[in-house]
């Protein structure tokens, strides 16, 4: 009974929730209608569909368990006390533990994305057994938006543990218990879902509903499955070793066609768009503008009390301060690789919106001031912040003391610009490739560079190796602090070869020899006439001589050896580890049908 009640734990029975579209995410209320009367009906449909939002922003799932880990350590993204051995620590150095003590437990992440499927499952069987879904019906748009909202946590499940149990029927007591499945399958229905779903949603802006990013709309679909047939096709861990995928559907040139035809609609249907200004991009997702049409395909939506974007990943904040009431040592936890800054070029707009090299100190209180000014410090070489998520940007004040209430942006344009790079440049070539990079890096630079980094730099790139290799470049410089980085790198089978190369790239910027052999080993600093924003000099490539006594010197040297060394376990190759184990509890809770693979088969205890 114990485990019967373990595997009931993960499944929904809020799915019939009555709830505001904004506000989905708080606690749902029960409803005890039928189903032939919710799925018969589009109004109490759509309660039901979005309830199947709300295990994104459960206590222990998305918002404080999966999107704060699952994408570190990669060679341009690592978890900044990755040095300190714990939990949080083995979560990202590829010598993950089983019984881990922030996942193994029954209410976290892997459980809430299978309460997210039976509440996906629920509505998809409902809708289709009572409604009349067609293009163009809001029964219709219900059944795509639930097929879409599925295939998300599939695709997370998928990239994070690799073969799971695959569900796509609501349980009965005859199938709580399911071994995995092999993830060729699951991809395969995913892609057939998302075809069916890019039928039934309307482009953005072509409906009320497809207005806002926090609904699902025919641009993010496609771009999905586009994401989905790269990530099939690709090189990956499997329980007999790294390869690509054995089944005949899931070839390269199938996959890459598809994503490539996906992308090119998304691309020519004119309805997304990279936005003009890279910084004017973040600044828009800080102030939460969910405005559909420009650059943000689909977010994960949370209500202003749940999900820890900021909370996480934000320009680190000291103290409660003037830009945040959201609490002591807010943001700051991951940050880019000290090396990653160096490698944009100065005139990349790109660099200094993504690194950061500065906290907000402790603020200063003043009698008539019980909050307190804090001013920007300068961190060490070791340390810097993701810049693209930050407090000051935002447009309200966050309160809150354990969540923002920023959402996740889940996918953008520019990946579907990317993906169809690479696709065009293995099935037709580079130079089919070039227009789709030279779109990206011509957002990057400005106007007086594009002579040079742009038309050059892409006409240069005449092979399908050169070619590549920019876009492997340029997916670094374009999501550092994304969190999309490792499971491209897995794909590309260059995990463990960037990982390497970056403790190299990081111990050549310490020494300052090779490729960095022209940064300054000395920063210079002073507080700028706001009395809040810092002014540096010397972080580029050959800034050395002292700008004068109004500033402040600071040796900019500061990278240990044992710091580089944990980017990954050094008694793991991490190739082997790329998925995460299933947690304990949940392979003692399976009645027998759950395992681990790669590696960690010492786990399946029962």
């Amino acid at each position: 009974m114990k485990k019967v009640l373990l595997y009931i734990s993960i499944i929904t029975v809020g799915f019939l929730s009555s709830c505001n579209s904004e506000d989905f995410l708080d606690a749902p209320a029960k409803s005890t209608l039928d189903e032939s009367i919710i799925f018969s009906n589009a109004g109490l449909a759509k309660g039901a569909v979005d309830g199947i939002k709300v295990p994104f922003g459960e206590t222990n799932s998305y918002r404080s368990r999966f999107l704060p880990w699952y994408g570190l350590n990669t060679d341009v993204e690592w978890f900044n006390s990755s040095q300190s051995a714990g939990a949080n620590t083995e979560l990202v150095n590829y010598n993950t533990k089983w019984d881990n003590t922030n996942m193994n437990t029954t209410n976290n992440a892997w459980a809430m994305m299978y309460s997210g499927i039976e509440r996906a499952n629920i509505c998809i069987r409902g809708i289709r057994t009572y409604g009349s879904p067609q293009p163009g019906n809001e029964l219709g748009y219900l059944l795509g938006e639930s097929l879409a909202l599925r295939a998300v946590y599939y695709a997370d499940l998928l990239k994070a543990w690799g073969d799971i149990p695959a569900r796509f029927e609501p349980i009965t007591t005859e199938t709580i218990y399911i071994p995995k499945s092999s993830r060729d399958v699951i991809y395969k229905q995913l892609i057939q879902d998302l075809g069916e779903a890019a039928d039934l949603v309307p482009w953005p802006n072509a409906t009320a509903a497809t207005s806002n990013v926090h609904r699902i709309n025919k641009a993010f679909v496609k771009a999905l499955r586009a994401r989905l047939a790269m990530a099939a096709s690709g090189l990956q861990q499997y329980p007999d070793g790294i390869r690509r995928s054995n089944d005949a559907d899931l070839t390269v040139d199938k996959m890459y066609k598809l994503a490539l035809d996906e992308c090119r609609d998304v691309i020519n249907s004119g309805t997304a768009r990279l936005e003009p200004s890279f910084e004017n991009l973040w600044k828009k997702y800080n102030q939460e503008d969910l405005t559909a049409g420009g650059e943000s395909l689909w977010q994960i939506p949370f209500a202003d009390g749940r999900g820890r974007m900021l909370f996480t990943f934000a320009v680190r904040h000291t103290t409660i301060d003037q830009i945040q009431g959201n609490g002591n040592n807010r943001g700051g936890i991951a940050g880019p690789l000290p090396y990653v800054f160096y490698d944009y070029k100065q005139a990349d707009t790109r660099r200094d919106v993504t690194c950061v090299p500065y906290k907000y100190g402790a603020a200063v209180k003043t009698p008539t001031d019980n909050i307190g000014v804090a001013k920007q410090e300068l961190n060490d070489l070791d340390t810097w912040y993701f810049g693209k998520y930050r407090y000051e940007w935002m447009s309200r004040r966050v309160t809150s003391q354990q969540d923002d209430g920023v959402d996740k942006l889940y996918m953008r344009y520019a990946e579907v610009i990317l993906i169809a790079a690479e696709a065009a440049n293995e099935l037709e070539g580079p130079s089919a490739a070039a227009p789709y990079l030279k779109e990206i890096r011509r957002r990057a630079f400005p106007a007086a560079s594009h002579a040079t980094m742009v038309d050059a730099y892409v006409n240069a790139l005449t092979s399908k190796e050169a070619m590549f290799n920019a876009i492997v470049d340029e997916h670094k410089f374009e999501f550092t602090g994304e969190m999309e980085r490792k499971q491209a790198l897995i794909r590309w089978n260059l995990l463990k070869t960037k990982l390497d190369e970056a403790k190299v790239k990081m111990t050549n910027l310490q020494a300052r020899t090779g490729e960095y052999s022209d940064v300054p080993s000395t920063l210079y600093f002073k507080t700028a006439a706001d009395n809040v924003k810092l002014e540096i000099y010397g972080l580029n490539r050959g800034e050395t001589t002292n700008p004068g006594t109004d500033y402040t010197s600071k040796s900019w040297l500061k990278l240990e050896p044992l710091k580089i060394s944990t980017l990954y376990d050094a008694t793991i190759d991490p190739n082997t580890k790329q998925f995460w184990p299933i947690w304990q509890v949940f392979i003692s809770g399976s009645n027998g049908q759950l395992k681990n693979d790669y590696g960690y088969e010492n786990t399946n205890v029962n």
